[in-house]
Formats: structure tokens, C-alpha cells, sequence
């Protein structure tokens, strides 16, 4: 199995926004590697194959940012996040 490449597109307005994305994805395991983007308003995580799409959702849904467009391995995916 292959990693999985997951990108959102995140309402961000601040450098402390992006701060909070930032520090839920490098906490969550099975994170190989991520880039979040205040300019862009994205954040795009590099993950192992048994990190699935809906966990990385979840992660960032709990830093309360709005979540606009989610795209799992060039997918596009809902932002829906799954009742716990």
C-alpha cells in the first residue's frame, strides 16, 4: 500500500489559525509530513497508508476552523465530519 496525500482547504485568518492546524496534524500519528498554508488557506498532510482520510478531518475539525473542500489521493471527499 501507498501513502495517502490528503488536502483541505481551511478557513484561516490568522497566523494563530494556521498555528492550531499546525500543531493538531504534528500530534497526530501516522502523519508523515504536512504543509499548512495561511496564504493559501490549505493544509496538505502526506500520510501512511493506515491514516484514513476522516481521522485527518476530524484532527483539524477540532481546532474549529472551517473545513471547505477536502480531497483524499486527488478525490475530492465531504467535509462532513462523522458524528463521534
Amino acid at each position: 500500500m501507498s501513502d495517502h496525500t490528503y488536502d483541505f482547504e481551511i478557513t484561516m485568518s490568522c497566523g494563530g489559525c494556521s498555528g492550531a492546524v499546525d500543531r493538531v496534524l504534528k500530534k497526530l500519528e501516522g502523519v508523515k509530513s504536512y504543509e499548512v498554508s495561511l496564504e493559501k488557506q490549505t493544509a496538505s498532510v502526506i500520510a501512511e497508508p493506515t491514516l484514513e482520510y476522516a481521522t485527518v478531518l476530524k484532527t483539524i475539525s477540532k481546532t474549529g476552523k472551517k473545513i471547505n473542500k477536502g480531497v483524499a489521493d486527488g478525490v475530492e471527499q465531504s467535509v462532513e465530519v462523522p458524528a463521534a
